[in-house]
């Protein structure tokens, strides 16, 4: 009998009988780099995905959030200590969609006698010179695909102080609330204790008398007020 032809190629040799030769670019160790790589690339995501929503999510970066403006304005002092009504700077609040904000010269309708020559006052100054609006920046701001009518609310007899909080006790306006789709919807479903005498609606120290709650509800029938949770209200 013939002798049985095997294959020694594992040994070191290939089928033709010739050693076979290997060569690696890269040290055996190297292969664990492709697993850490995957672990490095899946904690990266869910890292990432914690981050933007725990930590830069509206409910818990915007709430007080309170920019520097262009000029020191103090809530306090003048919707506080001197109680100036939120309507005389923001007259479009029971109009129309937005609250407006006010030109420099209605500033200068008191402090062309008050504080003059302050030199905190200069952007304003400078502002009825030139003409050039100030530029504020915004506090509240609402993502552009959504829309928001202040008069609704106003009209409605929703306090400023619902959405703002105690503007009238801030040297910096800041956001105190979340103003998230969730925050308002749970408003639009049960908005009674948010409803005040619509004469109210910019008064920052008014409470009712008992269960706010009840007062709202009473108002909310009398007025008829039955807020949309309709997509199409908000986002248009």
């Amino acid at each position: 009998m013939a002798p049985e032809n095997r294959d020694h190629s594992q040994g070191g040799s290939s089928g033709t009988g010739e050693p076979r030769n290997e060569k690696f670019v890269f040290p055996r160790w190297t292969n664990r780099l492709v697993e850490l790589s995957i672990v490095l690339v899946v904690g990266g995501l869910i890292y990432a995905t914690v981050l933007i929503t725990g930590v830069f999510s509206p409910e818990n970066s915007a709430i007080g959030y309170a920019p520097v403006q262009p000029v020191p304005y103090s809530h306090a002092v003048h919707a506080g200590e001197l109680d100036i009504d939120c309507r005389y700077c923001h007259t479009g609040v029971e109009t129309g969609a937005q609250a407006t904000l006010p030109p420099a010269s209605t500033c200068m309708n008191c402090h062309k006698y008050i504080k003059l020559e302050s030199e905190l006052l200069e952007p304003v100054r400078l502002a009825v010179e030139t003409g050039e609006p100030i530029r504020w920046i915004r506090v509240h701001d609402l993502p552009d695909f959504t829309f928001f009518n202040h008069a609704g609310h106003i009209q409605s007899g929703v306090g400023c102080v619902s959405c703002h909080g105690r503007v009238d006790n801030m040297e910096v306006v800041e956001q105190v609330e979340r103003l998230t789709m969730g925050w308002c919807l749970d408003c639009h479903r049960d908005p009674d204790s948010e409803l005040r005498p619509e004469a109210l609606v910019t008064a920052m120290d008014w409470h009712p008398e008992g269960d706010p709650a009840v007062l709202g509800g009473k108002l909310r029938a009398e007025g008829e007020i039955d807020p949309s949770t309709d997509c199409n209200t908000c986002h248009r």
